[in-house]
């Protein structure tokens, strides 16, 4: 007869998991194995996190035409560089300055070095660095919500001096107001991942442009909405896919550890949102548009991944599925809304991250932990002192560039396509080849 043995990992974890954590550590401190496994989980959904940059341009560049791909492309691949850089000489100390006013704070240029970083001495869950990694991957979002909003019609030029000084001053001076220990968290504001800090920040930004822009040439004529379809749907709905992937290390490594209990909850929470908003938009767009519109349910997977995103932590099924199926129907009429009034927006940026970072901020008021008329104001003033400074920013970088620069390319540029214009290259090259020899 056999002897089972235990396998020796399964001891190690075992032993770091559960008995050490009991060996008499002091109380503000963690075993080296759970501190371990937190950085690890952190540095992991790093790397999701990352991957979702990815997903944002696959699914731009399948809703916009294929004729202003490398542009899209381009804007996303400098977004990611220059916001990692930019971040860790400004914005990391920006956002988080230690002991400050409440309101702003800055504590230097550049990353630390002290050998503390890599230690317990810094943080009793996790790393200087892993700190910095994980934050650094969400700084670029909000530039990259701005480009799908302003896609095919902006000077390149242009979007990068908008996301310089967005990226760089806005995004992590009004994110030290909550996730900094600044002022709105001191009332009680309550923003778990980001629907406020990070989506209708970048929400925001995304409306100003496309008001500035105005729309594409042939979207509005004669008061009528013409649809100027994506070239790529597979491309669109990857991109979709790889959000969603991306998005379990957005809301799963906001935990801040590697507790099993709330990061569980977590990822279950931000599943479900995801699956009920897009089963919302489907059926909503099926029943009042007659005909079932992928790029609708799409968009809807995302409206419910924005709206969980301010209470993943704090929210249970049915909560998290009402979340979802709201924000997927939010999501059509808003699309909708915005066509009636003329303000362009090719990837449905400003309908999925503004207005649902907006209802997944309220929902913390209405199905959280702190559910109530109390939570609820604290979260409309938040709302509220994160539209009035993002949008009155954003128009001004706006209305600055604009003055100096010019924003919008010229008529010529915007027919030909921006791949050739501002790029002098196609995006498919071989397909543009063959179409010439025929």
């Amino acid at each position: 007869m056999r002897t089972l043995r235990t396998p020796r990992w399964l001891l190690i974890l075992l032993f770091f998991g559960v008995l050490a954590p009991s060996l008499g550590m002091a109380e503000d401190k963690v075993s080296d194995g759970v501190f371990t496994a937190n950085n690890l989980w952190m540095m992991i959904c790093a790397g999701l996190v990352f991957i979702m940059h990815l997903g944002f341009a696959t699914l731009e560049t399948g809703l916009t035409q294929q004729k202003n791909t490398v542009n899209i492309l381009f804007k996303n691949t400098f977004i990611v560089c220059f916001g990692i850089i930019s971040y860790a000489y400004i914005g990391f100390n920006l956002m988080y300055p230690g002991d400050f006013n409440g309101f702003l704070g800055f504590t230097g240029f550049g990353l630390g070095t002290d050998a503390a970083g890599v230690t317990q001495a810094y943080n009793t869950g996790y790393t200087y660095w892993t700190d910095f990694l994980f934050q650094a991957m969400f700084a670029a979002t909000a530039a990259t919500i701005v480009s799908g909003a302003v896609a095919e019609r902006i000077k390149l030029s242009s979007f990068m001096v908008f996301t310089i000084l967005y990226v760089t001053l806005i995004y992590p001076w009004v994110g030290s107001w909550k996730w900094g220990g600044g002022w709105l968290d001191a009332r009680g504001f309550y923003d778990f991942a980001g629907s406020t800090l990070v989506h209708s920040v970048g929400g925001w930004a995304a409306l100003a442009g496309a008001i500035m822009l105005g729309a594409r040439r042939g979207k509005y004529v004669g008061g009528s909405v013409r649809p100027i379809p994506g070239h790529n749907m597979p491309l669109a709905t990857i991109g979709v896919f790889l959000l969603w992937l991306g998005w379990f290390g957005f809301n799963g490594g906001s935990v801040l550890s590697a507790d099993p209990a709330v990061t569980s909850l977590t990822l279950m929470t931000t599943c479900i949102a995801a699956a009920a908003g897009g089963l919302s938009a489907m059926h909503t767009s099926w029943m009042f548009a007659k005909k079932p519109d992928l790029s609708m349910g799409l968009n809807g997977i995302l409206a419910g991944l924005v709206g969980i995103t301010a209470g993943a932590d704090q929210m249970g099924l049915h909560s998290a599925l009402f979340i979802g199926l709201i924000a997927g129907f939010i999501v059509y009429f808003s699309v909708i809304f915005f066509d009636k009034v003329k303000v362009d927006d090719p990837v449905g940026a400003i309908s999925v991250h503004l207005v649902c970072g907006i209802w997944g901020t309220l929902a913390v008021g209405i199905f959280g932990a702190k559910a109530g008329i109390g939570q609820l104001f604290i979260q409309i003033l938040g709302i509220v002192s994160y539209g009035i400074v993002c949008a009155v920013s954003a128009f001004f970088f706006f209305g600055l560039i604009k003055a100096v620069m010019g924003l919008r390319v010229s008529e010529e540029e915007e027919v030909e396509g921006l791949d050739q214009g501002e790029h002098g290259m196609p995006a498919y090259n071989d397909f543009v080849a063959a179409s010439s020899l025929r």
